[in-house]
């Protein structure tokens, strides 16, 4: 009788939110089978979810065409590296998760080695290059979707498709209370706090906290006794955060590592698009959705995305529900008037609440990452077969 081999699982995660989707993911495996192994790319909530990381994530965080091209070596570098990886170490299974075009580039890789391929968080053929479905079914075994609607374009082409559900649904839930919350920050529960939600990525760190922070100061001036609160991701260093800080007369309470207590805590954020504006929504928090690109990135945007929306809260929506305000259009003083009209009109706040729990509805009960992991094992079981 041959020696039993434990499953080993290579994950390949390039942002914040993929390395937090794969922690989850590899979480949930191993509470189903325990001597499962992880290894790959990521961050440190993989690396604490027992994820051996061989190459940290947080170097090839970017977004944008101009952003790509300048760290172009940096990612080619890593690609290289987790070719090898899946060479020398010749995982049973790949999970890509998001970071779309590099993920490509690497299933196309294991494929051609005979490794299978699951693909975690499908690319929104439906916002743009839907011929996308197609590239992607003739390198991954399995394309995992988080949005119910997905399914149709990959089922149309006969690619293999399963809906797991949205991992948010299940992981955006604050600690604490929002009376225990307030005291732990120092907030005052009978002035209007205001959150600031800069994103997660360096690139995103430059381009919108100096803009919400002017907005802040205009805020600070329209609406008395407004306070305001910055959640930190992981994945933005101290140094360069407070930098920008500094330069503000207004006082930012910072907090670190626990977005969604930060998150009930306000009345009404500024943030940018992205996972962030989903959570916010699952917690049914009034925002509006800023976001600004380099200009060679915006124009190719316009060109190649056919949906009116960016925000995935109006994406699952279906209709503008929460207002974005991309590229020129987010300018400080637009930031500052949208957030005084949720802060000072308690009807146009309260319609947005009810829309926001529509969103929440539509995204159903969850088990994203459990499903995930279900669906992982099931490729994992087949392939010994």
């Amino acid at each position: 009788m041959p020696d039993y081999k434990p499953y080993k699982v290579m994950f390949s995660a390039g942002e914040a939110s993929g390395d937090r989707h794969a922690a989850h993911m590899f979480s949930e495996m191993k509470e189903l089978q325990p001597d499962i192994q992880g290894i790959g790319m990521g961050g440190e909530k993989m690396k604490r979810a027992g994820i051996d990381v061989r190459y940290d994530s947080s170097q090839i965080a970017v977004i944008g065409v101009v952003e790509v091209v300048r760290h172009y070596a940096e990612i080619r570098r890593a690609l290289k590296l987790m070719q090898a990886l899946l060479a020398n170490e010749r995982p049973e299974l790949l999970v890509c998760v998001d970071y779309k075009e590099f993920n490509f580039k690497l299933a196309t890789y294991a494929k051609r080695i005979g490794i299978k391929v699951l693909f975690y968080v499908g690319p929104q053929v439906w916002a743009w290059r839907p011929g996308r479905v197609k590239q992607y079914g003739r390198v991954i075994d399995m394309m995992a979707v988080i949005f119910p609607f997905e399914t149709a374009y990959y089922e149309a082409e006969k690619v293999p498709v399963r809906y797991v559900g949205h991992p948010s649904v299940d992981k955006v839930h604050p600690r604490y209370g929002r009376d225990e919350d307030f005291d732990r920050f120092g907030l005052d529960a009978a002035k209007p706090v205001v959150g600031l939600l800069p994103g997660s990525r360096s690139g995103e760190i430059r381009r919108m906290l100096p803009v919400m922070l002017k907005a802040a100061e205009s805020i600070a001036g329209r609406v008395p006794g407004a306070q305001f609160i910055l959640p930190q991701a992981g994945s933005i260093a101290d140094e360069m955060l407070n930098g920008y800080l500094q330069t503000s007369p207004l006082k930012i309470t910072v907090i670190k590592d626990q977005p969604y207590d930060v998150m009930q805590c306000c009345d009404a954020i500024m943030t940018t698009s992205g996972t962030a504006s989903l959570e916010i929504a699952l917690l049914e928090v009034p925002m509006v959705i800023a976001y600004k690109l380099s200009p060679l990135t915006y124009w190719l945007g316009r060109w190649l995305v056919k949906t009116p929306f960016i925000g995935l809260p109006n994406i699952v929506a279906g209709k503008g529900i929460v207002k974005e305000l991309i590229q020129h259009e987010a300018s400080a003083g637009n930031l500052a008037d949208e957030m005084g009209k949720i802060l000072t009109d308690a009807d146009y706040a309260g319609r947005m609440r009810e829309n926001l729990q529509s969103v929440k509805a539509r995204l159903g009960l969850g088990g994203g990452s459990k499903n995930m992991a279900m669906l992982a094992l099931e490729m994992l079981a087949a392939s010994k077969n």
